[in-house]
């Protein structure tokens, strides 16, 4: 398996800025271990600066490969791959997130961290997940739900990867 990363996180982020420079900080270190394959996903703030910082350093590092790992859309257009591969130098669907259903965001993270030998997280133990719409009746209240990020940190945990928490930044330097 090539030394790779993949980068999971919660939808919101307060402070950008300072995840940003963590991340710079985090991802600098691997790239200095021989990481040059990183794993995105899609639909989160963390993920966005996790590619922004990625991207920036690919001038430095020219051997770097940005992955985008879809959960939606198994068969795309001509012209949306190229759209794609304009921020990533490759896209796949996953075979196993095929009938997956609503839970193709979980498989899609479970295929990153299977294929990654670091995970950066920006996990809070303590966040509740917002909800899109009223909750029907006989859901889970807010703080009984998982959140994907919290989900894909226990898997990533089974698995024994090597996990770095930028959140945990944010704990320390306060």
């Amino acid at each position: 398996m090539d030394t790779s990363c993949c980068f999971i996180g919660h939808r919101k982020i307060e402070n950008k800025e300072k995840a940003k420079n963590l991340l710079k900080q985090e991802t600098l270190k691997l790239l200095d271990k021989g990481v040059t394959k990183f794993f995105f996903g899609s639909k989160s703030e963390f993920n966005d600066l996790s590619w922004e910082v990625v991207t920036e350093l690919q001038n430095e590092y020219p051997s770097i490969r940005r992955i985008y790992v879809r959960s939606a859309f198994q068969y795309i257009s001509k012209s949306y791959e190229d759209y794609l591969l304009e921020f990533y130098e490759e896209t796949y669907y996953p075979p196993k997130i095929e009938n997956a259903g609503k839970s193709s965001y979980v498989e899609r993270n479970y295929e990153m961290i299977d294929n990654s030998t670091y995970c950066i997280f920006f996990y809070n133990e303590k966040y509740v997940p917002e909800l899109k719409r009223e909750p029907k009746r006989n859901t889970l209240p807010p703080s009984k739900r998982k959140s994907g990020t919290k989900i894909a940190y226990e898997y990533a945990l089974k698995k024994k990867k090597e996990i770095i928490n930028i959140y945990d930044g944010f704990i320390n330097e306060e």
